[in-house]
């Protein structure tokens, strides 16, 4: 009996270390440095989302589009294949500060219903953002050309008509757009509270010019929650009718804005806000740990 407790008391002591060795790598300097380049990627791809949609909503030229079209945009300009290459880097430290937060917990959501929600979102975004390296990786690399036109839309039809083939399709997408739906309003939610992301340190000083940044990522938050709101509800509708053509991606979500009554300021109010939350992201300076 001895010799037992002895075993699971090295292992449970082995369990703690390999987690403290996980965490301290988690944080570690060089980790923050990417979160931070992650941050800014970030902040790049919305605003750039929301610039070409704005510019759409006035007429003065733009395309709706989504992150890839947004990267592909962005590796466009003189300084493009540097770019791309500073987006790869960044949109892989993203990645894994979404894993990070969802798997170590390093901002303490915890366990209850609330904080698993956050973590879920966090894994959803971790994978995400793993993607959309792998899209940049392959602008770089010539390799993915129909990422440069925005794709989004198209391939999450495909990827929703090709799991309602399923006899439990419909039920998988119609939970997957559930938790879509529930990490948009969570956004939302959050643009609202009272206390508005109090885990992040913003580049501003204090006074006004932190306000304003906060007010920024307070209608920026808003807007976005609502743009993935949006895709949940389609989502939901591709399940409910047995559709995949209800499916829409970012650049869907922002024509069907424009295309509703008033849809030019529809589509310019949240255009104007993918733009705050994209500067806002870019001024977010490191993460406060708990």
């Amino acid at each position: 009996m001895s010799t037992n407790s002895s075993i699971r008391r090295q292992a449970g002591n082995l369990k703690q270390e390999g987690k403290q060795v996980i965490r301290g790598a988690a944080t570690s300097p060089l980790m923050e440095k990417l979160i931070r380049l992650g941050y800014i990627a970030r902040g790049l791809v919305w605003a750039v989302i929301g610039i070409l949609a704005f510019q759409v909503a006035t007429g003065t030229g733009g395309k709706i589009t989504d992150q890839q079209g947004a990267i592909a945009a962005l590796g466009s300009t003189p300084l493009g294949q540097v770019l791309l290459y500073v987006m790869l880097v960044g949109l892989i430290g993203y990645a894994l500060w979404g894993l990070i937060r969802a798997v170590i917990d390093p901002l303490h959501e915890g366990h209850d219903a609330k904080g698993i929600a956050q973590r879920v979102g966090y894994l959803v975004s971790g994978i995400s953002y793993g993607l959309l390296a792998l899209a940049t990786y392959g602008l770089i690399t010539a390799k993915a050309s129909a990422a440069r036109g925005g794709a989004q839309n198209a391939q999450t039809q495909q990827t929703t008509a090709s799991v309602l083939t399923q006899p439990w399709g419909p039920w998988v997408v119609a939970l997957v757009a559930v938790i879509i739906i529930g990490i948009g309003l969570l956004q939302v939610y959050t643009g609202f509270r009272r206390n508005f992301n109090p885990q992040f340190q913003l580049a501003g000083r204090t006074g006004s010019e932190r306000k304003w940044i906060e007010r920024l990522g307070r209608f920026g938050t808003v807007a976005r929650g609502a743009v993935f709101t949006l895709i949940g509800v389609f989502l939901f509708q591709a399940a409910y009718y047995h559709d995949a053509s209800h499916a829409q991606g970012i650049d869907g979500v922002l024509t069907a804005l424009l295309h509703q009554p008033y849809g030019p300021w529809l589509l310019g109010i949240v255009a104007a806000g993918l733009i705050a939350f994209g500067i806002y992201s870019a001024m977010i300076r490191r993460v406060v740990r708990a």
